[in-house]
């Protein structure tokens, strides 16, 4: 029977949980153990799909078309295993479950409570990617404990440690030490009734997990351990770290892979770090600047593009160069033209998204990018408007655009996939998960991924209008990759650019921080050459330009 770790949060949300738990199947993986973890979401939608960015940041797709939470790309790029649908369970899906068993009769006329069918079906998730070659399954709950929403998960992962015993399941509860000013003072009360509260439910933590900004005192740690009974050495401190590829590392050393092992009765052999430690040192050593403009609409909320952030930081990592991310509005792109920012940057991202709103921001991006020799990446939507400026700045279609944001455009360069055509619910039923896609000989693409064939993630419901492929290539936008059936457009790039590609797909998903993705090292090594070719003088010429000086404000004024 595979061993179970379920990772609890309380005091406040983003305390790190995903994280903890994403480095604990490091050091579990790095002593040869197989792990694969999951994540629970109390929310009551299905999965994050048809949820505004604001509400939740990004949505991560799992190879087998999974629309789920975020946290999972933190598992996937920790613990390099891919992950499937079943790592992601919702209230929703769990009580979509339910209730579809008890309109088939499952239950034989039993009236359906949440004790035992939610909880049921629960524990049924949890078993469920446990596999017979799984050693570990490390278990997110998400919220903190206190919410009302959280309790059938408590009550079912409760109920987990007496059916496969309890030398099977460990509880990690992770929780705040907060640093009060005035008093000068960290405190461990917010630890104690959050652990308080967890017993209330029927769950004594084996070990706690105190996030702070600085390290906890031994005298604190103690005081822990009496108050909220678990021995000293399982009372484990997370620290600020310098960057989060370093927290495996941290929590090593403070034991957590060790006290866990114990809880669970497990014996393996020692663990190999040496890897990560590379990696850790790779990521300090990385400290040559360039600067990369992400065009979103959803600045503020950086979540909403945390892998493709992820993504640009291995590529950085990978080429020793530490990533500056400029965050531009893309609804202030056409303004940021006239003043010259976007001439300051060494490249260009275009990431995903939906809707009209900044998508003719995203397009003049990719015009400015195209005409000025800037590195340029884009990525699902982002392949979609620089393909839309192609064909109104190069091939003269001034009035190209996507069906999605003109259903009356007169060239309808970006189409709605025919497979779409008559689907109404929002939910699951966009093109997800991974596809192939052949690349054309001698391409750009082909050269940076090395090999004919290759696979990414998608998500959307508008493609590239087969139908203009050929017009588009006589003008000199090369379709380099297309599906196996070769009615799909999946890359396109300009021969004769230092680097403007797109793909419709979500490559962001399969980088890993000690093996970056090809597309976006390939991003990153010509933006280091456009630094690189950039006279110094007119490196801090664009500078002034993109920081106005006190005396331009003034005259504005």
């Amino acid at each position: 029977m595979p061993k179970h770790i379920f990772v609890t949060g309380g005091v406040a949300s983003s305390l790190g949980k995903g994280l903890t738990a994403s480095s604990l199947g490091r050091l579990l993986k790095a002593r040869g153990l197989k792990v694969v973890m999951q994540k629970l979401d109390p929310y009551i939608n299905v999965d994050p799909g048809t949820m505004n960015p604001y509400e939740h940041g990004e949505v991560f797709v799992t190879d087998d078309g999974g629309e789920t939470d975020l946290d999972l790309g933190h598992y996937e790029r920790f613990i390099d295993e891919n992950l499937t649908r079943a790592s992601n369970a919702t209230t929703g899906s769990i009580y979509q479950s339910v209730l579809a068993a008890e309109r088939r009769g499952d239950y034989l006329g039993k009236t359906v409570q949440v004790i035992p069918h939610i909880t049921d079906e629960i524990k049924r998730r949890i078993h469920q990617v446990a596999t017979d070659d799984t050693d570990v399954v490390i278990t997110e709950v998400g919220g903190t404990v206190g919410d009302i929403e959280i309790l059938p998960f408590l009550e079912a992962i409760r109920q987990y440690r007496k059916d496969a015993g309890r030398d099977n399941v460990c509880y990690i509860h992770v929780t705040l030490v907060p640093f009060i000013g005035p008093s000068a003072e960290q405190k461990t009360k917010p630890t104690q009734h959050s652990v308080t509260e967890l017993r209330s439910r029927g769950i004594q933590p084996d070990i706690i997990v105190c996030r702070s900004e600085a390290p906890v005192e031994v005298g604190l740690k103690d005081k822990i351990s009496n108050l909220c009974d678990v021995p000293d050495n399982a009372v484990i401190n997370a620290a600020d770290a310098r960057n989060i590829y370093e927290l495996p590392l941290i929590l090593h050393d403070e034991g957590l892979d060790t006290v866990a092992l114990e809880v669970l009765r497990m014996e393996t052999s020692d663990i190999d770090l040496s890897s990560w430690q590379r990696l850790v040192t790779r990521v300090e050593e990385s400290t040559a600047p360039v600067k990369i403009g992400l065009i979103g609409k959803y600045i503020e909320l950086p979540d909403a593009y945390l892998s493709v952030v992820e993504a640009l930081k291995h590529a950085g990592f990978h080429h020793e160069a530490k990533v500056e991310i400029d965050w531009i509005q893309a609804e202030d792109v056409e303004g940021l033209l006239a003043s010259g920012r976007l001439a300051d940057l060494d490249g260009i991202i275009i990431p995903g998204g939906f809707g009209s709103r900044g998508f003719e921001g995203k397009i003049a991006a990719a015009g400015f990018a195209r005409e000025h020799d800037i590195p340029c990446l884009g990525i699902c939507l982002g392949l979609q408007a620089m393909t839309i400026d192609f064909a109104r700045n190069v091939m003269g279609l001034v009035d190209a655009n996507s069906t999605e944001m003109d259903p009356t455009t007169q060239y309808a360069v970006i189409d709605l996939m025919h497979d779409q055509r008559d689907v109404s619910d929002k939910g699951g039923t966009q093109r997800l998960g991974a596809f192939y896609a052949i690349l054309e000989p001698d391409s750009k693409v082909h050269a940076l991924y090395g090999e004919p064939v290759v696979s990414e993630r998608h998500r959307h419901r508008w493609e590239l209008n087969a139908n203009w492929k050929p017009r588009f290539e006589r003008s000199g936008l090369r379709c380099s990759g297309l599906s196996p059936d070769r009615r799909l457009v999946e890359f396109v790039e300009l021969s004769d650019h230092p680097f403007w590609v797109a793909t419709q797909g979500h490559p962001e998903f399969k980088s890993r921080p000690d093996r970056a993705h090809p597309l976006f090292s390939g991003l990153i090594s010509a933006a280091l050459a456009r630094r690189d070719a950039t006279p110094p003088g007119l490196r801090r010429m664009l500078d002034e330009v993109s920081e106005p000086s006190s005396t331009a404000d003034t005259t504005a004024e």
